[in-house]
């Protein structure tokens, strides 16, 4: 999604709601655009975003057809322009061009499957169909496959990325999909060496959704695809840093080798808290120094350990930097790390807390601070 994106700008703008307004009289002779507008924007306040969109397909819908091959003509009729073609990232579209992906699902799984399809190819060119392709992986997934598999190869990277995104182990907000790696990976082998990066972030992102089951199968693919050269190196890198993310945060000894890190390798910390006593809302500050006896590439990470009501604890992990350690010259990093009292995603509670410093995803050093 674009920087500085905002659905609000999107769906609940009436602005926006007349732009798809527009587009649908545009395209649909006799749609009566002030009508859809206004029950559109009635709808809006007893609804979340989810459902807003489809609301949307809901007020669109009573005013189309009723048979699903001519509905799919006056949807397609009323999409807006394709998004820019020129463009390698960041164009994802705007929610309100959700609706043909709604539709297609709800009139065409069962007995329009090939003009749903067509439908999604389509629309997947203005806004990403990555939810509403999955019911019908679920529903016709052999078929559904063979298509994504020709889809692969398509000139549009939006295509191509939806064959990614939408076949994804752990797409947020969206429904599960029951496939197999052995049913997606061949998929990926088609995408890996993409010139898009769209099209790779995706993949890295369906890579790390299998790492947290089949972590030695991402592996052994990321090894492959290295071996094969169809990606540029520099590329193919990032790929694997991003997919590889999750097990990284857990200190796995093989994703660390695979980015070159040496979790074996003997090394000392030092780790100095500055702010022993840390109030809500104000920083934790530390500084740790890594030593090694030889040149060594090191990549540090920290976990917080939380108080939690009733004497528990959580967790989190979290990136610190990168670098190389040498006889000598020991690697240095320091934190600022904000403890935010009004977070909405991670409540903080007033206790003892600790930090654990990961080098090469080992734990090296470990020390104590109060949150008041």
């Amino acid at each position: 999604m674009a920087a500085g994106y905002s659905l609000k700008d999107d769906l609940f703008n009436p602005r926006t709601v007349g732009q798809l307004a527009g587009e649908f009289a545009a395209g649909v002779p006799g749609f009566d655009a002030a009508r859809f507008e206004k029950e559109a924007l009635a709808g809006f306040p007893e609804r979340e975003l989810m459902a807003r969109m489809e609301w949307l397909a809901d007020c669109a819908e009573a005013q189309l057809a009723t048979d699903f091959p001519t509905m799919a003509d006056q949807l397609e009729a009323a999409m807006p322009a394709r998004l820019d073609p020129s463009l390698r990232d960041d164009d994802f579209g705007q929610f309100i061009h959700a609706v043909p992906g709604i539709l297609a699902v709800r009139h065409g799984l069962e007995d329009h499957r090939a003009r749903a399809m067509a439908l999604l190819y389509e629309a997947t060119q203005r806004f990403s169909m990555e939810f509403y392709i999955r019911p019908f992986l679920n529903r016709w997934t052999e078929e559904t496959l063979a298509t994504l598999a020709l889809w692969a190869e398509d000139e549009n990277y939006h295509v191509r990325r939806l064959v990614s995104e939408g076949t994804r182990p752990k797409l947020p907000w969206a429904k599960a999909v029951v496939l197999t790696p052995d049913q997606t990976l061949p998929l990926l082998d088609r995408l890996h060496g993409d010139p898009t990066r769209f099209v790779t972030r995706s993949v890295s992102n369906h890579l790390n959704d299998l790492s947290k089951t089949h972590d030695d199968l991402v592996l052994g693919r990321l090894a492959d695809w290295k071996s094969k050269g169809a990606q540029a190196a520099k590329e193919l890198d990032w790929m694997t840093r991003h997919a590889l993310r999750t097990l990284i945060k857990q200190g796995h000894a093989g994703a660390m080798a695979a980015l070159g890190f040496d979790a074996s390798v003997p090394v000392t910390v030092d780790l100095a808290i500055e702010t022993p006593r840390v109030a809500m809302g104000e920083a934790l500050m530390f500084t740790c120094s890594v030593a090694s006896k030889a040149d060594l590439p090191v990549l540090v990470d920290y976990r917080l350990t939380f108080a939690r009501p009733e004497g528990k604890t959580g967790e989190k992990v979290f990136k610190l930097k990168q670098g190389k350690a040498a006889p000598g010259k020991p690697f240095v990093a320091r934190k600022v790390h904000k403890l935010k009292g009004d977070a909405t995603t991670f409540r903080l509670y007033p206790g003892p807390h600790r930090v654990t410093v990961q080098v090469n995803g080992v734990d090296r050093a470990e020390a104590g601070f109060e949150l008041t």
